[in-house]
């Protein structure tokens, strides 16, 4: 000890502290400037260069794929209406040869009263049932002739004025197609509106050996052109498709209901005009792309409407991968310059360092190497530090060991005196003969001394903290002869989460040394702790009815360790206010109201996480509100 003594003062004479400076020197204060390392300035130039060029890199792709994604989603809208168009025919093909099979099979190769023709027509039907709603035949006056299936005719329905009747009167070598209509012709049992898409002829008829004429009616169930625009439709995205006669008369629309109600409005009378193509219109303050095609035979157009709205979405997801892509390649960029910077002013920046952390009082090798220059200087600063670091080492140790019993004076909360106490209190019980109450308070102590110590863990469940409370409390009512009482009022769901162990104790103790421990007993002294789980937190309250505190000191009892009480375990609330939030985050801890001569209220906020050895691992180790915290910025 005496050696290392001499060689502190030969230390000390050879080598001056760095602060100290010649007598009769004055201090003159330099001015502060704002000094960049080499690998600051090396980053800044390589991130300012990476930088523009990844944003004029993501603009570029993002305008890139946007007309990539329009032509795509153009591509697909016309693939579908191609396909729809070519369905659609075939379906119609499929009516038209029943209709011409109707007209060339039987009503042109039977005789209209024979026994034939009215099986022929009713096997026609029966065949082509689940397409065809009714077959019809009228002679050219509007009789009724035949019909399948059998069914009256309505009254007072006058066949000429219908518009398919008139059309086939009109253009007599042409099969006509209406719109969409209900049927009105035939009397339905169901009383059902049945929706068709009538087809009708002007034809040749058989009767006996006198030629007449009449018009053949097949009513086209709607449900045919329905269901196939329907399915394209139901999963579109967004983009919608429909029916239009060479008119404009609407056949179907997804929002058919809104347009009859004047809910909506389509631009189908210009669309119906346009020739089969796609076309850039703009309808209703948007732009749309509109694809036209024509239905063979009937004149109807196929269009599929691609609003702009659609387009914008797809755009708004394509701009969070482009911002995706840029932020990936940002971070890369920012590992490679900081690895070529790092590369470049590592010498430097690691004599630096371990001067830096030498001087915060770490005590580490000084860094040799680089350059010679570099080596040099390394070799210096070691070789003067070299004289010093047993009495640095010595400091750090005593700086550990004093911290360490800090801590360890912080986690336990039993005082010598509360011990002592106890103890004499369980042997005047023993002298006094009342074993059974000595034997409560040693059963009640032993129950505080095992959550005390809790084999070193600092998180348990919130029941052992309300045993350990109850203990102590039960060992309090006894020395102070019951002179106030203790209520707990404690949800059950909240038993089973956790809390940073000895939290509520403290608590206590100041209520009875501060607050109702002072009381006569006929002024009805009472504790009350409350437990409940309010949203995603747990409130723990304890509440008394003592003296209180003025406004002064309660601003400062979280904030001053001055307010740490002295006559009871040593640790104040401040204290537990910290571990608290050292342990959960800023946002959980103490509140306190109180006014004098009417009682403290004390209040901890703790989130509610349920009590398991994982989760206690996780908070002993802070990792569980490490993933808190970054599932709540993900969330956000």
């Amino acid at each position: 000890m005496q050696i290392t003594s001499v060689m502190c003062l030969k230390r000390n004479s050879a080598f001056p502290h760095p602060n100290t400076e010649p007598p009769g020197k004055k201090k003159t204060k330099s001015k502060k400037s704002t000094v960049f390392n080499i690998q600051t300035i090396i980053l800044s130039v390589l991130m300012a260069i990476s930088l523009v060029t990844i944003i004029v890199m993501g603009l570029l792709l993002y305008h890139r794929f946007k007309l990539a994604l329009e032509k795509t989603a153009v591509d697909n809208t016309e693939a579908t209406v191609e396909g729809t168009v070519d369905r659609l025919n075939a379906d119609l093909l499929d009516i038209r040869q029943i209709f011409n099979g109707a007209n060339y099979n039987v009503v042109q190769q039977f005789d209209i009263s024979s026994r034939e023709f009215v099986e022929q027509f009713s096997l026609l039907y029966e065949t082509n049932s689940d397409k065809v709603q009714s077959v019809a035949l009228y002679d050219h006056e509007g009789k009724l002739i035949a019909s399948e299936p059998v069914a009256a005719e309505k009254k007072n329905v006058k066949v000429q004025t219908q518009e398919w009747y008139k059309n086939a009167e009109d253009a007599i070598e042409n099969i006509h197609f209406s719109t969409p209509h209900i049927q009105e012709l035939f009397e339905d049992g169901s009383y059902r509106y049945q929706w068709v898409v009538s087809l009708s002829r002007y034809v040749d008829v058989n009767k006996g050996e006198t030629p007449e004429t009449g018009i053949l009616l097949l009513d086209m169930k709607y449900s045919v052109i329905r269901d196939v625009m329907k399915q394209i439709n139901d999963c579109s995205g967004g983009i919608y498709y429909y029916l239009t006669s060479q008119d404009g008369e609407m056949i179907y629309h997804p929002r058919g209901t809104e347009l009859n109600r004047g809910l909506f409005e389509e631009n189908s009378l210009d669309a119906a005009k346009y020739e089969d193509g796609t076309y850039e219109i703009r309808a209703d303050g948007q732009n749309e792309t509109v694809i036209v095609r024509s239905v063979a035979y009937t004149g109807w157009k196929m269009i599929g409407v691609v609003p702009e709205s659609v387009q914008a979405a797809n755009y708004k997801n394509f701009r969070y991968y482009v911002f995706a892509t840029v932020l990936v390649l940002l971070v890369m960029l920012l590992e490679g310059n900081q690895l070529v910077s790092r590369k470049i002013s590592k010498p430097i920046r690691e004599l630096d360092a371990s001067v830096k952390t030498y001087e915060a009082g770490g005590k580490p090798d000084i860094y040799i190497g680089g350059s010679s220059e570099i080596r040099h200087l390394g070799h210096s600063v070691q070789k003067s530090y070299e004289q010093i670091e047993e009495l640095m080492d010595e400091i750090i140790r005593q700086q550990n060991e004093r911290r360490k019993s800090e801590l360890d004076a912080l986690q336990s909360q039993i005082n010598p005196h509360f011990l002592y106490n106890t103890l004499e209190s369980i042997t005047w019980m023993v002298e006094a003969q009342e074993n059974e109450a000595a034997v409560r308070m040693i059963s009640e102590l032993a129950k505080l001394l095992r959550v005390s110590l809790s084999r070193g863990k600092t998180i348990i469940p919130i029941k052992d903290e309300l045993q350990h409370s109850r203990s102590y409390m039960n060992i309090q009512l006894a020395r102070y002869k019951e002179r106030f009482k203790t209520e707990f009022r404690i949800e059950e769901e909240i038993e089973n989460c956790c809390i940073v162990k000895l939290v509520i104790q403290p608590i206590l103790e100041n209520a009875i040394y501060y607050g109702v421990g002072n009381m006569d007993e006929d002024e009805d002294g009472r504790i009350i702790v409350s437990g409940e789980k309010k949203e995603e937190d747990i409130l723990i309250t304890i509440e008394d009815n003592g003296m209180g505190m003025p406004e002064e000191v309660l601003g400062k009892i979280l904030t001053d360790n001055s307010k740490v009480p002295k006559h009871g375990s040593g640790v104040g609330v401040i204290n537990v206010h910290s571990r608290i939030r050292l342990m959960f985050g800023e946002k959980y801890g103490l509140s306190i109201e109180s006014e004098p001569d009417e009682g403290t209220r004390v209040t901890i906020r703790i989130p509610a996480i349920p009590y398991t050895p994982e989760n206690a691992e996780r908070l002993e180790s802070q990792k569980y509100i490490q993933r808190r915290s970054a599932d709540e910025k993900e969330s956000d």
